[in-house]
């Protein structure tokens, strides 16, 4: 039962990556519970109707995210993993180290718990003459 719970949460965590790097908000919440808790930061989302109005949006994809693996250890229904996380904000690309930890039941993500180098809000270069 543990291998086949494993196949299974590698496989929702994968899907997931695709989802996100496609940047595919339907398919994306099509692999997560609908009460699915999600933690980023200081911030907590509960649902996925959460998630696609404050973090799954249009302003998410005009960054251009991209998500890349670096290692995932999975074990029944938990994975652990180290992402690489690329970005554009403004016209400034940029590159974070992440761990992510998640839940998985019945072939869907029920938690998920990100943790991202640096800050996890995402802010506008400043002026470099002071401007803001």
């Amino acid at each position: 039962m543990t291998a086949e719970a494993s196949a299974a949460t590698r496989a929702a965590v994968l899907e997931h990556v695709a989802a996100f790097n496609a940047h595919d908000t339907d398919r994306l919440l099509a692999g997560l519970h609908e009460d699915v808790v999600w933690a980023t930061g200081s911030d907590l989302f509960r649902g996925t109707a959460q998630l696609r109005d404050a973090v799954f949006d249009v302003g998410l994809w005009e960054m251009r995210p991209s998500l890349a693996v670096r290692t995932l250890l999975v074990e029944g229904g938990a994975a652990a993993g180290t992402f690489r996380e690329v970005f554009v904000v403004g016209d400034e690309r940029r590159e974070v180290d992440i761990a992510v930890f998640v839940t998985v039941h019945d072939a869907v993500i029920r938690t998920v718990t990100v943790f991202r180098e640096g800050s996890a809000d995402v802010e506008p270069p400043r002026d470099p003459g002071g401007g803001g």
